[in-house]
């Protein structure tokens, strides 16, 4: 069974950072894709950043230059987060092994909230 957890959302001031934690059970990160997601209040889930098999890492032209996808030990992503605006609010999604263009695993999401 494989599990994914999200850790270090919280609350931020605009221009702060954080760094959030996915951490697998089950599963070694290593040689496969993995990306973080979030999704704001009334809006789509949208992809923030990527790492693919070939460990190349794609960024949402919204994020980019002030967030950073790293993998830490094999079991473990991160995201660090910088330069945080009220727009970054949101339900942030760790998901890893993509198959037939879908993800999957997801964990249950951790929420940042960026307040002015």
């Amino acid at each position: 069974q494989v599990h994914l957890a999200e850790s270090g959302g919280g609350l931020v001031q605009a221009g702060g950072s954080l760094r959030l934690s996915c951490t697998a059970n089950g599963l070694s990160f290593r040689g496969y894709a993995m990306a973080w997601y979030r999704q704001a209040p009334g809006k789509e889930r949208e992809e923030v950043s990527r790492i693919n098999v070939a460990g190349e890492v794609f960024y949402s032209s919204s994020v980019k230059g002030r967030f950073t996808i790293y993998q830490g030990n094999s079991n473990t992503l991160y995201l660090q987060m910088n330069s945080l605006s009220i727009e970054d609010t949101a339900m942030y999604y760790c998901a890893a092994y993509r198959r037939n263009n879908d993800w999957q695993y997801w964990g249950q999401g951790t929420q940042v909230t960026v307040s002015s």
